[in-house]
């Protein structure tokens, strides 16, 4: 192996077992920062030996979210390097090779106990208050003992004969980290069908694919444990290690779906932008310096570095997330904000193949800045498109006033005696207006809102008039009259 210290690698290896939740894609992201920053390897890898759970749309959905997401990787699937094959399934043979390897030393032993016998003794142990670790039974198993099980046909798997009393380490996040070996019963590193553990295949994954760092979550730190233990025994360098804080929902438990929806493609349907979640995710346990938080993905990995990482966990915060969508939506360019727009507003049934990019830019503008999600659009924008357009009761209700009903049959004479609605004589319309009803203010302008909207609030009145033009105005005020009737 190459020296470890001439370049950094980092991996992130997820199970394709399901969906890309926000705690794997944070690091997905953190991984990816670190890399882009350092100049390093962003390595991803599939840890898909769950044959049973683990699925091929999983994977793609997975691989697909990343993508979204902007996290590029360097090598793994579709993208081979010379450390591959980058699926464990693929690896298997490697695996069985190194577990071989600590049979000779005497690093490792078979095992010949079945699933139901050490499903018995974990319950005994329990029923003790004993946290349940292997007793070492096929640890001293005599040779005529082991040829007699062999001989019978049982199965065998290989166990790591644990001798550590104490391991030790500094993790990059956590400080210093300590882990009592006698409490690490012998573990399996190679399954009975050949198949290898997550502790025993990662190691062989991380030294062979030359993993400088392995950035991960808090709940892999008991792991380190044995997978330090693997290295010596193995005679790979370890890489260094930080371990990220748990993600937490509003009730300060670990973030899980009772607390809504937290898978990375949730967030994606409802329209927010993929810059967007990946700065808010890198706010879930980092922070700048001098307490910025709207970053460009280019600005994240310039500002960041491990030791701005903090120790505790973070609250997944969902109106902290749209106020962080909301500020990039603003900072969109028009072009990108209408060619973002469109799939939702198409998605709504709303009819834009008719309307020019102009017409349709100007629409958006009058509702961006307040918008949190792209999924928000179709809703706020429907007042503009005559299949969208409906009456809610407190604009029926209104409308059903007769002095309110005078402003509007005023606005249809007043619009007859324009050729257009511009924002030139939007303003002497509308005073016109106010003196052929003798109202001003709100008591002019609720009505006409009303009668063009079939709402009570939105955009600005005079964006509405210009927008729609005098014909659909017009169309609109006698609906509007008819059906308050």
């Amino acid at each position: 192996m190459k020296d470890m210290e001439t370049r950094i690698r980092v991996r992130f290896a997820p199970s394709p077992t399901g969906l890309l939740h926000v705690g794997n894609a944070r690091t997905a992201l953190f991984n990816f920062l670190f890399a882009r920053k350092m100049g390093g390897t962003f390595i991803l890898r599939l840890e898909d030996t769950d044959v049973e759970r683990s699925t091929a749309e999983a994977e793609e959905a997975i691989l697909e979210d990343l993508r979204w997401l902007g996290l590029d990787w360097d090598e793994g699937p579709n993208r081979p390097g010379s450390h591959g094959p980058y699926r464990q399934s693929e690896r298997l043979e490697i695996y069985q090779q190194y577990a071989w390897q600590l049979l000779e030393k005497n690093s490792a032993y078979r095992c010949y106990c079945t699933g139901e016998e050490l499903e018995e003794k974990r319950k005994r142990s329990l029923a003790r208050g004993i946290p349940p670790k292997y007793d070492g039974r096929c640890r001293y198993l005599k040779p005529e003992e082991e040829h007699s099980l062999k001989a019978a046909g049982r199965p065998a798997s290989v166990r790591f004969r644990v001798e550590a009393r104490s391991i030790e380490f500094e993790d990059l996040v956590k400080g210093r980290v300590s882990f009592d070996g006698q409490g690490i019963g012998d573990f399996i590193i190679l399954r009975s069908d050949g198949v290898s553990p997550y502790n025993f295949a990662v190691v062989v994954d991380d030294a062979l694919m030359e993993i400088t760092h392995v950035i991960r979550g808090e709940d892999h730190l008991t792991n380190t444990a044995r997978q330090l233990l693997l290295y010596k025994a193995l005679g790979f360098p370890p890489p260094k290690f930080a371990h990220l804080s748990m993600i937490l929902g509003s009730d300060r438990t670990p973030l899980s779906k009772r607390h809504g929806a937290t898978a990375v493609n949730h967030f994606r349907e409802e329209g927010y932008l993929p810059e967007a979640l990946a700065n808010y995710l890198a706010l879930l346990g980092w922070s700048s310096a001098d307490g910025q938080e709207i970053f460009s993905r280019e600005a994240l990995i310039k500002r960041f570095s491990l030791e701005r990482v903090s120790r505790s966990s973070a609250v997944f915060d969902l109106e902290k997330l749209k106020w962080v969508n909301r500020m990039h939506m603003k900072s969109l360019p028009r072009k990108k904000a209408l060619e973002l727009a469109l799939p939702f507003l198409q998605k709504s049934k709303i009819n834009v193949e008719r309307k020019s990019e102009r017409w349709l830019s100007a629409v958006l503008e009058t509702v961006w800045g307040e918008m949190d999600t792209l999924s928000q659009l179709a809703d706020r924008l429907k007042i503009f498109f005559d299949e969208g357009w409906g009456m809610e009761p407190e604009a029926e209700r209104i409308l059903a006033r007769e002095e309110n009903r005078r402003v509007v049959y005023g606005l249809q004479q007043e619009l007859r005696a324009v050729e257009e609605v511009t924002s030139e004589n939007y303003k002497q319309i509308l005073a016109s207006l106010g003196k052929r009803v003798g109202l001003s203010g709100r008591s002019l302008y609720m009505p006409l809102r009303a009668a063009l909207t079939g709402k009570t609030r939105g955009p600005e009145l005079e964006k509405i008039f210009i927008l729609l033009g005098k014909e659909r105005a017009l169309k609109r005020a006698e609906s509007a009259l008819q059906r308050t009737r």
